[in-house]
């Protein structure tokens, strides 16, 4: 299930890109936006309206299929990173998780690429900047996007293909959506039992209570139509589902009178239209599909439900589990201004401290964070609003209900302050100018709800527009918002009182049941469907198993790659001794802010603490403003202010690693100043003294480090794997790791946390000063003289400046210096050469294998294998890149999700160098591993070819290439120290990889005995690893 944010939810991605620095200029695309006039035919299709939408910088052109219906959105913007999507309204009547099933398996194969799983040999075929597909409640989505247009031209046919024409083979149903098969498929003896990847997915999905929370919510608030059963599938529904179903289910959703189409990017949408009519549509006619969503009957009175879940081992307070929320059923989402309206009414109720819910729910303490699915939501025909707990004592329900009446009464009779609508209001602005790389893609996501259900996509858009008229409403009625509140809160019968609470026997029920189910199927076979079974089991894994020939897909070649890149120029200037980079960039009128201090002076007992000061330090109050003004102010002034613990791994010596903190800010250049004097009261005099905020902060941050694990088990596997593996495996593990959360619950568990608060300050001395801080600025040429004022005043007046910089006393001693700038490294520095950075050194680390085992109330695995390999300037580390590319599509993934079942899996090598074997809602464990090891023995033999390698090479180009936010040029520069010249050293390494490089790396590095290996499983009791001493059970 897919939740639609509201615009305040939605709109940090909706990024404008630079619309001066595209490979077409923007007087192009204009010229070819005036050809389109109403009423005029392109290839089959009618221009209905064309709208200029001059804040995003885009033209939108509405289009219409004559002989079939189908509608069509061009967004025409000077952005290279085209994007393509087509949607279907997809509306089940029963929870086997069809549409979901058939979205997996319409990518397994088509008329025109008739080869297994096209869709994940294209990953490796392309430059795609993003490839996916997914199942909402109420429609499905086929996006990708590329920067290149013969690779738009392939990926497109492929697509097309795949959604009209696919083969939907038997056995691919069987492999992506449930099968019954022997446990070992090759022994008949063994037993039957239930397996496919949608099976398993969903199983991992439903791990999450939060996600369990809302998916209930949903069905029991929306109980008459399609919103009352789980799109994504039940696993104890999914073995209802037949072959036969799934192919009736495509027939009458997949056709393009039920489609919608968006392009988005410079390229000419003549040629995509051609190449749709051409490939597609030419081929089918109009129909009418009878896949609308009626209208929700309205309750003439409240209704109250409750339902169970498993009980969380990690839960801040394990005596107060229970979850409560009220919702109610709002408007059609059709209504584009009334959408925005309430969705901004949701932001003024629950968002942040100053919001009167949080007030009343979250600064009483009475749980831990807000319920799941709190405020706005889009994501269906009808929005709803709720709100509610999570991490309360079931007798406290009763008060939770009280205090939302209360609270509602109280808004419809004191409204809200005007400073944070304004503050709401700059908000939306802010986020209109913020860039990224993806906007394609979020405008895609955006309109699609709305604009499944008929709606005016292009009215959408037009947020200045709403602005404007949200504010003459407001100026026409003071009371506009308090009426919206007494309407659909007040006097709305149509709501739901939902609570979860935890039963130890849950999972053992949910298991028991399951077995019921199966045992009921493997009761009704005949001898000869038990023999069919087995059959077309080994069947199955001899499909999986034969190579196949893929020469009939599209594929980019390495000649189509460019021999360089562009280069990201920066300049250094220095206040004092403290170097801060400039990075001109067309940023859109906004200022991007970073700095980095280091950790070395820190004692370690106060390294647990690190991750709880980064959450809280904004959030506590600085200077002469209390928390709720402080976070008024970072509204009202800023895009936001974040800061997080960061260990960067030198780019020489595994041995080597950078500690510190990063502090990130952005703001429209107007309030340059203002955001400044916030870091710099942050710094000089943080608030420390409110043990009871300190309190709410830390029970959210435990609850929402808990609620985590289900969708993140296989990055804390991964993390867990590598902490023996690298000096700096420690401490990722102690920021990042199982080890966080475990300690965030002992924080959330104390009786009094005046011990913690201590720790505050003490911290603060250490990290908020300057004495080891670098900067950085991306903002407009410009903008910089103004920007260097501000950031020299910042740096001037915080702790640590104009110190005579004397030997402090580290408490690690072993800490060497290196040159800051990557043109001046050449090893170690001595003190007063210049810009250094100081890195913790330890020449004496012994990696050594450890081997650990979770066991949690999940019925899947998540399992990771580390290797420790080389840091990111040997060359060897290209090598070993591009070999993970390989293992993962040629190998793993066959092994671990076609064979294995598991949702997801492969391998990935991080700057940190730990080749990372992972896999994903995964059933099983030890097998997985075993098929890790595989994977080396194979890559060892040299089991793959030239045409491999390219393929592979061409996925880590897709990542090298990827495109770059102008806030985060010169970012790897800045932390890391890598130059563009060692980027475009790297890039012809990577050019050169060949069979022989690879083979090597893979013995070289990947050989048991040769090489360190860790390893973790996150999942639940496991008989043959509780036999195993080597494992430690955690």
């Amino acid at each position: 299930m897919q939740r639609a944010a509201g615009v305040c939810g939605l709109l940090p991605r909706l990024r404008p890109v630079n619309h001066c620095t595209c490979r077409r200029n923007s007087s192009s695309v204009r010229e070819r936006i005036r050809q389109y006039t109403v009423g005029k035919n392109i290839h089959g299709f009618t221009v209905n309206q064309v709208t200029a939408v001059p804040d995003l910088f885009l033209t939108a052109v509405k289009l219409n299929h004559d002989n079939t219906g189908a509608q069509y959105l061009h967004i025409a913007r000077d952005d290279p990173n085209n994007l393509f999507s087509v949607q279907f309204r997809t509306t089940p009547l029963n929870s086997t998780g069809v549409p979901h099933i058939l979205e997996h398996v319409v990518l397994c194969g088509s008329e025109k690429y008739q080869c297994r799983d096209p869709f994940f040999k294209m990953l490796t075929r392309s430059l795609a900047t993003f490839m996916n597909a997914f199942t909402a409640s109420d429609y499905t989505m086929y996006p990708f996007s590329t920067q290149n247009s013969k690779d738009f031209q392939n990926l497109l046919s492929v697509y097309l293909d795949a959604a009209f024409f696919p083969c939907l083979r038997e056995l691919d149903f069987w492999q992506e959506g449930w099968r019954l098969e022997h446990e070992t498929p090759d022994d008949p003896g063994s037993p039957l039992v239930f397996k496919g990847v949608v099976f398993n997915e969903m199983k991992g999905v439903f791990a999450n209570n939060e996600n369990l929370y809302a998916q209930h919510l949903q069905n029991k608030l929306l109980p008459d139509h399609t919103y009352s059963v789980i799109s994504g599938g039940d696993p104890l529904h999914i073995p209802k589902l037949t072959w036969e179903e799934l192919k009736s289910f495509h027939a009458t959703h997949y056709h393009p009178s039920n489609a919608r189409f968006f392009t988005y990017g410079d390229l000419p949408l003549e040629q995509h239209l051609q190449q749709i009519q051409e490939e597609a549509l030419c081929k089918f006619h109009n129909i009418d599909p009878g896949t609308s969503v009626p209208i929700q009957p309205r309750w003439s009175e409240p209704r109250e439900c409750h339902v169970t879940c498993g009980p969380d081992s990690l839960a801040p307070d394990p005596a107060k589990q229970t979850t409560y929320s009220v919702s109610f059923l709002l408007g059609d989402i059709t209504d584009s201004f009334e959408t925005f309206t309430l969705s901004l009414l949701s932001s003024l109720l629950v968002s942040g401290p100053n919001s009167p819910f949080y007030k009343a729910l979250i600064d009483t303490r009475i749980g831990t964070d807000f319920s799941p699915s709190v405020g706005y939501d889009g994501s269906t025909r009808e929005a709803c609003f709720s709100v509610g707990l999570q991490g309360i004592a079931e007798h406290d329900i009763k008060t939770v209900k009280q205090i939302i009446t209360k609270i509602i009464d109280e808004v419809i009779e004191n409204g809200f302050e005007e400073e944070r609508i304004e503050a709401l209001l700059h908000k939306v602005e802010i986020q209109l100018k913020h860039q990224t790389t993806h906007f394609g893609l979020a405008l895609a996501t955006y309109v699609a709800t709305n604009w499944n259900h008929d709606g005016d996509p292009v009215e959408m858009l037009r947020i200045s527009e709403k602005v404007a008229r949200f504010r003459q409403s407001l100026k026409d009625n003071p009371h506009f918002l308090q009426d919206k509140v007494k309407q659909y809160f007040k006097e709305n019968p149509h709501q739901l009182a939902l609570s979860m609470s935890p039963d130890v026997g849950y999972l053992e029920n949910q298991t028991k049941v399951e077995k019921g189910k199966l045992q009921e199927k493997v009761n009704s076979l005949s001898l000869e469907e038990r023999q069919e079974i087995y059959k077309k089991g080994l069947e199955l894994i001899a499909a999986q198993s034969t190579s196949q020939d893929a020469s009939s897909l599209p594929a980019l070649e390495i000649s189509d790659i460019q021999q360089t890149f562009p280069l990201t120029p920066v300049e250094m200037s220095y206040v004092g001794e403290v170097p801060v980079q400039y990075c001109s960039q067309p940023t859109n009128g906004i200022v991007y802010f970073k700095a980095f201090t280091n950790l070395n002076t820190l004692p370690e007992e106060l390294k647990p603490y690190v991750p709880l000061f980064c959450n809280v330090i904004t959030r506590m109050g600085c200077g002469n403003l209390d928390y709720r003004q402080q976070d008024q102010q970072i509204e009202l002034k800023t895009g936001g202010m974040a800061v997080s613990p960061k260990i960067l791994q030198d780019n020489d010596n595994l041995d080597m690693y950078e500690q510190g903190v990063l502090f990130t800010s952005l703001c429209l250049d107007r309030n340059l100043p203002d955001m400044m004097q916030l870091w710099m009261d942050i710094f000089n005099s943080p608030r420390f003294e409110d043990e009871e905020h300190l309190r709410v902060l830390v029970m959210m941050a435990a609850q929402e480090l808990a609620n985590g694990i289900p969708d993140s088990g296989h990055q804390y596997a991964a993390v867990r794997a590598g902490k023996t593996l690298t000096s700096a495996g420690r401490l990722q593990e102690m920021f990042n790791g199982i080890s966080q959360v475990q300690h965030m619950k002992r924080i959330a568990e104390k009786p009094e946390l005046l011990t913690v608060l201590r720790k505050l300050p003490r911290i603060k001395m250490h990290l908020l000063n300057n004495e080891n801080m670098r900067c950085s600025v991306n903002a407009t040429t410009q903008v910089i003289p103004e920007a260097s004022k501000e950031v020299e005043k910042f740096i001037r007046n915080i702790p640590g400046f104009g110190k005579k910089k004397k030997d402090k006393k580290l408490i690690r001693s072993n800490i060497t210096e290196k040159a800051l700038n990557p043109e001046e490294a050449g090893g170690e520095v001595s003190a007063g050469s210049g810009a250094t950075k100081k890195l913790v050194f330890e020449p004496t680390f012994k990696a050594c294998q450890m081997k650990t085992h979770f066991q949690l109330p999940f019925p899947v695995n998540y399992v990771s294998e580390c290797v420790r390999t080389v840091p990111y300037m040997n060359p060897d580390f290209t090598k070993l890149h591009v070999l993970a590319r390989l293992l993962t599509a040629k190998f793993l993934h066959r092994e671990i999700r076609e064979k294995g079942g598991a949702y997801g899996g492969g391998v990935n090598l991080s700057h940190s160098g730990l080749f990372t074997f992972y896999s994903y809602r995964d059933p099983n464990s030890i097998d997985t591993i075993s098929a890790f090891r595989r994977s080396v023995d194979w890559a060892k033999a040299g089991k793959f070819t030239q045409e491999d390698i390219d393929e592979a090479k061409l996925s880590v180009f897709s990542t090298v290439d990827a495109p770059v936010a102008p806030s985060d040029k010169g970012l790897d520069r800045f932390l890391y120290g890598i130059s563009d010249e060692m980027k475009q050293k790297r890039r012809e390494e990577l050019f050169a990889v060949d069979h022989g490089g690879l083979v090597g790396v893979a013995n070289k590095h990947l050989t048991t005995g040769h090489s360190t290996w860790g390893a973790a499983i996150l999942g639940p009791e496991n008989e043959s690893i509780a036999r195993d001493p080597t494992w430690v059970q955690r």
